[in-house]
């Protein structure tokens, strides 16, 4: 029988109404079949990783392990509740929102964390000029970059209030979150492609190392799948998240809908 962790009640927060992909405005997302805008899946899991923080504390930011299925939509002003119990070691994770589960997934604290070589995540940066999502978008076995990101001083607060985190570790030890790498593996379909609307739907990601606010990220990624699933087409990419050009962070498998089917007009 596992012990349940104390719910983790968040008043979610839509950071993205303002974005390019337009998953996240109201009007466009109504078309889609959804109520409103998407708060990005990559803050919900960024809610989810609250849990292990909370039960391992620096271990998990240095060698921590967590995937995340977003099945519904979390929806800006809602109040999300953190689900968490441990069983043989590990996390079991659930968000619930409206009486529904939005999202299912699992945290767990290897005994070290998996060596993974820089040299094996091809380094070719971001394009120089972006194209509109086309039919050889993300072909597999194509290499994808980003430009460097960083969240020094200010903007690592900024970023807590956004994803509504109470934990003190980062702020006291100058710590970033690991939200923030799942932000820069989005960058890794937006840095390269114009795209429309767009759906991040899951993601596993095993931390390597602890890293500081002020450090430059970047990821590096192949894309392993492209496909076609219910008038949907994902693509799926292979992960190394960088810091400095030097550091592995995380080794990440990210799902997304790049291009979603519109609901049919009724």
């Amino acid at each position: 029988m596992g012990s349940r962790l104390e719910t983790y009640r968040i008043e979610a927060y839509n950071t993205a109404k303002q974005s390019e992909n337009k998953m996240h405005d109201d009007t466009v997302a109504r078309r889609f079949g959804f109520t409103g805008g998407l708060v990005p899946g990559v803050e919900v899991m960024a809610y989810m990783v609250h849990m292990p923080v909370a039960r391992w504390g620096r271990e998990f930011l240095e060698r921590g392990l967590i995937e995340a299925r977003l099945v519904k939509p979390v929806y800006d002003g809602e109040i999300a509740e953190v689900r968490a119990s441990e069983s043989d070691g590990a996390l079991a994770l659930e968000v619930r929102s409206r009486g529904e589960v939005c999202a299912t997934g699992a945290a767990s604290l290897p005994s070290t964390a998996p060596l993974v070589a820089l040299a094996d995540y091809k380094d070719v940066g971001a394009v120089a000029r972006r194209k509109p999502v086309g039919a050889d978008t993300f072909a597999e076995g194509s290499w994808l970059g980003t430009a460097a990101r960083a969240w020094p001083g200010p903007a690592a607060a900024a970023y807590l209030r956004e994803i509504r985190e109470r934990e003190p570790i980062y702020a006291e030890s100058r710590l970033g979150h690991p939200g923030m790498l799942q932000r820069v593996m989005n960058r890794l379909l937006v840095d390269n492609v114009i795209l429309g609307p767009w759906i991040h739907v899951g993601s596993r990601m095993q931390l390597l190392s602890a890293f500081f606010e002020d450090d430059e990220i970047t990821a590096r990624a192949k894309v392993t799948a492209n496909y076609e699933k219910k008038g949907h087409r994902f693509v799926e990419l292979d992960a190394l998240v960088i810091a400095n050009g030097t550091t592995p962070l995380a080794h990440c498998h990210h799902v997304a809908i790049y291009r979603p089917r519109e609901q049919a007009a009724a």
